[in-house]
């Protein structure tokens, strides 16, 4: 039996959870806050000056009918001055709100922008493991739409919480000042006003978050749509898809009407509680006024203010989904930072200095495996001199990526250890890790900016003179030149517009203008035709001279002048040696070499 403290929710969490995910999520929330508590603090007065002279207009005017015009003082004088004071409260409510709004933007988008800073900060640091684990489209709803929830808790949320919570107590203040009595009869509506919230909250809590749902699940069918396109047309299932994607798009209309219609339901229930507050204080002070009980000037501004009451009301209501959306964002983005990288620095590491590295690896009795904890490589045995070239071939699935993962420590080892000059990776910083080793993979990423900026990664302090004599080097000169505007020339995202091959070539420039001592090639052949592989073959011999080199093939052309070549398969080194020698054994890499030229011979034919 479920005990009263554990009661489900309609979300199905227990409402204990829940309160407790609001308490850590908004804890974490103000703890950005505190560096701008000033500036809340300003913006808490001129919400306060603000409201203060929004509400004193409607008493204002009682004053004008109570003490001047049913007394029969028709003073020009003392009616232009309450008139001009009537203009200044106006002005003073425009100005004190504009104020309260600039404030609060200004502290919540630079809360906001730090947590998203820091969010990407944190997403950037995570290790290659993270990524395995979390899909891409994830984390960028996490940095763009789950931060834009918090921004939407200060703008809304927040603002809606402080204005209309203290409107509301202005008025009752400024109500028990005018008639104490009118005022109690009135406030015999607030458990009305409850009873109503609290059965439209929870049914408008499931109406938004079933909308909510059915929007992701649209928005998640039309990506894995188009990222299937080719294989839609090809089997022709373009009229089953789109049966299927109305049959989305029906259950996300429905239950957006549903969930427009209870908003509208709840508004004019309002609305309606209103009018009907309204006309019973018409009644009940009419009467108070005929019988000379209350002057018409009080009633006046009750009717204001009871108008008034409904609207801060409905406006805190209406911010509950809002702060539904926060909240989960928040915990969302805060159980992101609670992930540690699981590849972290030594706790007292090395000194490193890349220029000094002679380019000596060994991989020493090493043995791993990925989070489902199957071996992928088992007892690997290997030593490079400074220099070497080293080719390495398998089958899919032999455990030459995770090879070089290692190396690049994008993971840590389970057994054994993998050194640089006699230094286990995991004793070097992973900065400087990464400026020993150089990393060209078979799709090179271009970012959105100039060749320039693409060649030397954003990095200023590497002149533009040093990136062209790179591009001159690996002969990709020419081909920047022939471009409208040269090395200014913009790239869009992933380098679109230009061939592989010449993404290849930039890539190979980046080696030369960062000049790593060791220097690894993960198929960065593959996808090449022969004439532009003799091109990158020729950028390889120049990149690869004086450093060692590590060169995973599809395409043994590319590794047959090796110094030696390894052949994995299992995740074990199963042959070594030059291509001749390798040939001699009659093994696995011959098998390899017959298959490939006899590929290479269908498609010449």
């Amino acid at each position: 039996m479920i005990s009263k403290s554990t009661k489900p929710d309609v979300d199905g969490r227990p409402k204990q959870e829940q309160k407790q995910q609001y308490r850590s999520a908004f804890s974490i929330l103000f703890s950005y806050a505190k560096p701008h508590r000033w500036t809340f603090a300003l913006m808490f007065v001129c919400t306060l000056l603000g409201i203060a002279a929004d509400l004193l207009q409607p008493y204002l005017v009682k004053i004008v009918i109570d003490d001047h015009l049913m007394t029969g003082d028709t003073s020009y004088s003392t009616i232009m001055w309450i008139s001009f004071t009537y203009l200044g409260l106006s002005l003073g409510a425009l100005l004190f709100t504009y104020l309260q709004s600039n404030l609060l933007q200004h502290a919540g988008q630079s809360i906001v922008a730090h947590i998203r800073k820091e969010l990407f900060e944190h997403i950037s640091k995570q290790s290659m493991s993270y990524f395995d684990r979390v899909p891409s489209g994830s984390l960028i709803t996490h940095v763009s739409s789950d931060t834009e929830a918090l921004n939407q808790f200060f703008n809304q949320v927040l603002l809606s919480l402080v204005r209309d919570g203290m409107t509301l107590l202005f008025i009752i203040v400024l109500m028990f000042q005018l008639d104490a009595e009118l005022t109690m009869y009135c406030l015999i509506l607030l458990p009305i006003i409850a009873l109503i919230a609290i059965a439209f909250r929870s049914y408008m809590r499931k109406t938004y978050q079933e909308a909510r749902t059915n929007l992701s699940r649209l928005v998640a069918f039309v990506a894995e749509n188009l990222a299937g396109m080719s294989l839609i047309q090809s089997f022709h299932q373009e009229k089953e898809q789109e049966n299927q994607f109305l049959g989305r798009n029906n259950k996300y209309y429905r239950s957006n009407l549903k969930e427009i219609r209870t908003n509208v339901l709840f508004n004019r229930s309002f609305d309606l509680l209103g009018n009907l507050s309204v006309a019973f204080v018409v009644w009940l002070g009419g009467m108070a006024v005929f019988n000379k009980q209350i002057e018409f000037g009080v009633l006046y501004a009750f009717i204001t203010y009871i108008r008034q009451f409904f609207q801060p009301i409905n406006t805190i209501t209406q911010q509950w989904n809002t702060l539904q959306a926060a909240t989960v964002a928040a915990n969302r983005i805060w159980s992101i930072f609670a992930v540690k990288p699981e590849v972290n620095d030594a706790q007292q590491p090395v000194q490193w200095r890349p220029e000094q590295v002679e380019g000596r690896v060994e991989f020493e009795q090493v043995e791993f495996a990925y989070a489902n904890g199957i071996p992928v490589l088992r007892g690997i045995d290997l030593r490079l001199k400074p220099g070497e070239m080293l080719g390495i071939v398998g089958t899919t699935g032999a455990g030459k990526s995770s090879l070089i993962s290692l190396l690049c420590r994008f993971y840590d080892v389970q057994k054994g250890r993998v050194r640089i000059d006699g230094t286990d990776v995991r004793d070097i910083p992973q900065s400087a890790l990464h400026r020993t080793v150089g990393l060209v993979q078979q799709e090179p990423y271009l970012y959105s900016g100039t060749i320039i900026d693409n060649v030397r990664l954003f990095d200023e302090s590497i002149p533009e003179e040093e990136v062209v004599r790179a591009c001159k080097l690996v002969g990709a000169d020419a081909i920047i030149r022939r471009m409208k505007d040269g090395y200014r020339t913009r790239l869009s995202e992933r380098g679109s517009g230009l061939s592989a091959g010449e993404r290849q070539l930039l890539s190979f420039a980046r080696i030369v203008v960062f000049q790593p001592k060791i220097l690894i090639l993960d198929e960065a052949t593959a996808n090449l035709d022969s004439h532009t592989e003799q091109l990158i073959q020729s950028a390889l011999r120049l990149v690869s001279e004086g450093r060692t080199t590590l060169v995973i093939a599809h395409r043994l052309s590319t590794i047959m002048h090796a110094d030696r070549i390894i052949v994995m398969k299992h995740g074990r080194i199963i042959e070594e040696g030059t291509h001749e020698e390798l040939l001699e054994q009659h093994g696995c890499y011959e098998e390899l070499y017959l298959h490939t030229k006899s590929s290479a011979m269908l498609g010449a034919g």
